[in-house]
């Protein structure tokens, strides 16, 4: 029998400094809730707005992947590997921290604001190499289909991971249903509604819920509104 849990948008933790408006869905940084400190791998989902121009400084990691997925206006990324560059919608981002690395991030445009998610994983491999990697994909292909954005395999499609985790994004017509296969046994998925309205395995979900499942091979999912944009991140629970 699936097991779930459910974090409705209004749960969230919140964060507006002013030049940064986030919401975290697992405890970051002031925001501590010990029932939601992570969903196996997945450590971090922050829904984080940037004001124009601004940004964060140079700061480090370590032993964590970071993804970063835009959905509105372009964020510059600059680190001590010798990456410099701009994503933007359609755009995914990974840094694979390893042993360290010290990364930027701002907002390109003054006039506009930056809408991204990060996310971070952990990895099943201590003190690799720092590695960085993006990749520009069609967001054509994710209507009425999930498109693959991330894998640990290093030739894709999406970017290559240090984790046994699989993501996936999806824009659905009003009504369209499908089907989801997990990729691996033991792992769980936890689903993130960026836009719009759905229904997962009999869980109805709002934009910006997030639900997490396990103990199944597949979810059923059904776009109730237009526009229905979800993230699927499938990750193992026992790390």
């Amino acid at each position: 029998m699936a097991n779930t849990i459910f974090h409705p948008a209004d749960s969230r933790g919140h964060a507006n400094h002013g030049w940064l408006n986030s919401y975290h869905s697992f405890s970051f940084g002031g925001y501590y809730n010990p029932d939601r400190v992570q969903f196996g791998a997945l450590r971090v989902l922050n829904d984080d707005t940037v004001a124009g121009g601004r940004g964060f400084g140079s700061h480090p990691h370590d032993n964590m992947e970071i993804i970063s997925i835009p959905l509105e206006g372009d964020l510059q990324h600059e680190d001590n590997l010798g990456n410099i560059g701009v994503i933007r919608k359609g755009d995914v981002q990974l840094i694979s921290a390893g042993t360290g690395v010290f990364h930027s991030e701002k907002n390109k445009n003054a006039n506009r604001q930056v809408q991204f998610l990060q996310i971070w994983l952990f990895p099943n491999k201590l003190n690799g190499a720092p590695r960085y990697d993006q990749v520009s994909l069609d967001v054509n292909d994710r209507h009425n289909n999930f498109q693959q954005i991330l894998s640990p395999n290093p030739n894709g499609p999406g970017v290559w991971a240090q984790q046994d985790a699989w993501f996936s994004l999806g824009k659905f017509d009003a009504g369209f249903t499908t089907n989801y296969q997990l990729q691996k046994p033991g792992n769980g998925v936890y689903v993130f509604v960026i836009e719009g309205d759905a229904t997962i395995n009999g869980k109805q979900l709002n934009r910006r819920d997030g639900f997490g499942i396990w103990d199944v091979s597949q979810l059923e999912i059904k776009a109730d509104s237009a526009g229905t944009e979800i993230l699927l991140m499938d990750v193992p629970l026992n790390i």
